[in-house]
């Protein structure tokens, strides 16, 4: 899969494709439906696949206090549309100055002029350009005006109700991981790079390795039962995903402590599955105290995955 990081990157030999656009947080299975549609067209026509991405993603810079949860980091998202079969993945940086484009110019400089767009598959509740002023409507019509076809994604539901990025976090916040797997068609995740953390663990016989969770806001917080896979292994753990307060952390990371391992993995990628919550992070009155818990959580854990 192509990736090109910005819109300098586009060049004629870019021109002509089929497209989506959408931020595709967790790339879950309505998301694959959409990426199916979008392959089957591009086939039809003898044209690439492609699908527009946001970095960072608009609500994040309208609403950086509140903006959602990531279901994935930008590394697993592209990992995901490569493994769907799509030939090029468009990111674009989205800031102020870009919101400020109207809906005009985006259709016409960029999806007619830029990437000269044949086939476009967007939602039918699918609002750009400044003010939000641009629709599928809008599409619609600049497609009878251009020459580019306008269709809107067919949602797959799951029961009655529509599969969405917004479903899967409430599932992961209620803890219901049977759930939000089922949703996305896949186990719930985080992957990222082990780092060096304050090794506080050792000291009380819970090494843990730490991934930082770069982001505003994590879909999970609180202790979890987990398996760890790297290296085309799986183990089973702990973690801790938040800031850890009662050694006044203050940076989102999470925490894993591994059952029947010792070795040295930083700087390996670990791809985190959570499977059951254990209870909320907390600030204990001690490190003794906490101590204590961690063993608790431990046993608790091991007796949900090792049973």
């Amino acid at each position: 899969m192509e990736l090109l990081r910005n819109i300098k990157s586009v060049t004629a030999a870019h021109h002509g494709c089929v497209l989506t656009i959408g931020n595709f947080d967790g790339v879950h299975k309505g998301h694959n439906a959409v990426l199916a549609q979008v392959i089957k067209q591009a086939q039809i026509l003898g044209l690439p696949s492609a699908v527009m991405v946001f970095e960072p993603q608009p609500a994040e810079v309208f609403r950086p206090k509140t903006a959602p949860a990531r279901l994935t980091r930008w590394r697993d998202k592209y990992r995901l549309l490569q493994a769907a079969g799509i030939d090029r993945l468009l990111c674009l940086r989205f800031s102020n100055e870009f919101a400020s484009l109207t809906a005009q110019a985006f259709i016409e400089d960029w999806l007619v002029q830029k990437l000269g767009v044949k086939y476009l598959v967007v939602g039918d509740d699918f609002r750009f350009g400044k003010g939000r002023q641009g629709s599928f409507s809008t599409l619609k019509q600049a497609g009878e005006r251009f020459g580019f076809t306008v269709v809107d994604t067919a949602s797959l539901r799951l029961g009655t109700q529509r599969i969405s990025s917004t479903l899967i976090r409430q599932a992961i916040e209620q803890s219901d991981f049977e759930r939000a797997n089922t949703l996305l068609g896949r186990q719930y995740t985080i992957s990222g790079k082990v780092v060096h953390g304050d090794k506080k663990g050792r000291t009380i016989g819970f090494p843990t390795v730490n991934i930082l969770l770069r982001r505003c806001v994590s879909p999970v917080s609180g202790v979890y039962a987990v398996q760890v896979m790297f290296d085309g292994k799986t183990y089973a753990g702990v973690a801790n995903a938040g800031t850890r307060p009662t050694v006044n952390g203050t940076r989102q990371q999470l925490e894993v402590h591994l059952f029947n391992f010792n070795g040295d993995l930083y700087g390996k990628e670990l791809h985190v599955a959570f499977k059951q919550k254990i209870r909320d992070e907390q600030t204990f009155a001690s490190f003794q105290a906490l101590k204590q818990q961690i063993e608790l959580d431990a046993q608790q854990a091991k007796s949900l995955l090792l049973a």
